[in-house]
């Protein structure tokens, strides 16, 4: 059979794995010699938005291929990193994971590559960042919608929705989604999806669906950055950026150092805090929070470089504050777009 392609590039997320992925791998499966699989997400923390880990996801994905008969040596299972405010390095990531594949597999003259995927919505822009490709449109299958299944799957309607979803998803998610219902993870997740579900209705009732204004402070001196672990829900047991909501009759400077002493205690001057602010961004991705429409306005705080570390202690609404050695930072460990927006900040120093 003749192949257009030598390699079809399919992004998703896939929390969870359903029909409409496998349409999209099997029409890239007729299109091209080989297909690169990449599993979007892959170092983000258990969410309700990714509640499941890249590991997990490539072996339902791998179990549902071979239920399938599916040629699984010319598909290609990798993981990418979300690099939510830098498209440069996110693009980076693919083509540098795309070319490697291709070498690893045998190629070494320029390749005849494809984006493939299905443009649902605005988060689809990135088939678009690729001009380089060509691209390959596949139509929505029967209108599945991962975030719907997933709110079923954590809701109390969560065994319905397991015997409906037969139509939807491949045997081998079903039968993950099962194993997983019986985990501590997942029952630390439905507890945060309750909470979110109650957070939203505290504002059903608004005429228009609001949007809420943050803070958050970073830190910095000498190599290390001042984090608090979050104590309640939603993210707890995450790290996270000194923050929390500007209050109605406050300038948005005031209350970011405002939150940073009530979280962390920082025994420094607020003259000195203020004086120490270096920088200062907008961070406004639209689905960096799952309690609604958020936009936080980060400040960035160079501290002189001294032998040792200001005194802190977990206050408010965090149960530790501590400083951290910035080499020592990893996405998986953060609250939200927490990492990406520190990683996006520091580079500015």
């Amino acid at each position: 059979m003749a192949h257009r392609y030598d390699m079809a590039v399919f992004i998703a997320r896939m929390q969870p794995l359903h029909n409409g992925h496998m349409t999209v791998i099997k029409t890239a499966l007729q299109q091209a010699k080989n297909v690169l699989v990449l599993i979007g997400s892959s170092s983000s923390p258990r969410s309700m938005r990714n509640p499941f880990t890249f590991d997990e996801r490539k072996q339902t994905l791998e179990n549902a291929l071979k239920t399938q008969g599916t040629d699984t040596k010319r598909v290609h299972i990798k993981p990418i990193n979300d690099y939510t405010y830098n498209d440069s390095r996110w693009i980076h990531q693919i083509q540098t994971i795309t070319d490697r594949t291709a070498w690893c597999i045998g190629y070494t003259d320029t390749l005849r590559v494809a984006l493939i995927g299905h443009s649902k919505d605005n988060t689809s822009y990135y088939l678009k960042l690729f001009p380089q490709w060509d691209s390959i449109e596949v139509d929505n299958h029967a209108g599945i919608n991962s975030t719907a299944h997933r709110v079923q799957f954590f809701s109390d309607k969560s065994e319905e929705f397991l015997s409906d979803a037969v139509v939807e998803m491949p045997q081998a998610t079903l039968q993950f989604l099962e194993r997983f219902k019986k985990t501590a993870h997942y029952e630390t997740l439905r507890n945060e999806f309750e909470f979110i579900q109650k957070y939203r209705q505290s504002w059903a009732a608004a005429p228009y669906a609001p949007t809420f204004v943050t803070v958050d402070a970073i830190v910095v001196q000498s190599g290390h950055v001042l984090l608090v672990r979050r104590r309640a829900a939603p993210g707890k047991g995450l790290w996270a950026m000194p923050g929390g909501f500007l209050n109605p009759q406050e300038r948005i400077e005031d209350a970011a150092l405002r939150e940073l002493r009530e979280e962390t205690g920082i025994k420094v001057p607020e003259p000195v805090l203020r004086g120490s602010i270096v920088a200062r961004d907008v961070f406004d991705d639209p689905n960096r929070s799952e309690r609604g429409r958020t936009i936080t306005h980060c400040f960035l705080l160079k501290l002189r470089d001294d032998t040792s570390l200001p005194r802190v202690r977990g206050m408010d609404d965090a149960d530790k504050a501590r400083w951290c050695q910035i080499s020592d930072l990893k996405p998986q460990d953060f609250f939200e777009d927490h990492y990406h927006i520190l990683y996006n900040m520091l580079a500015r120093i």
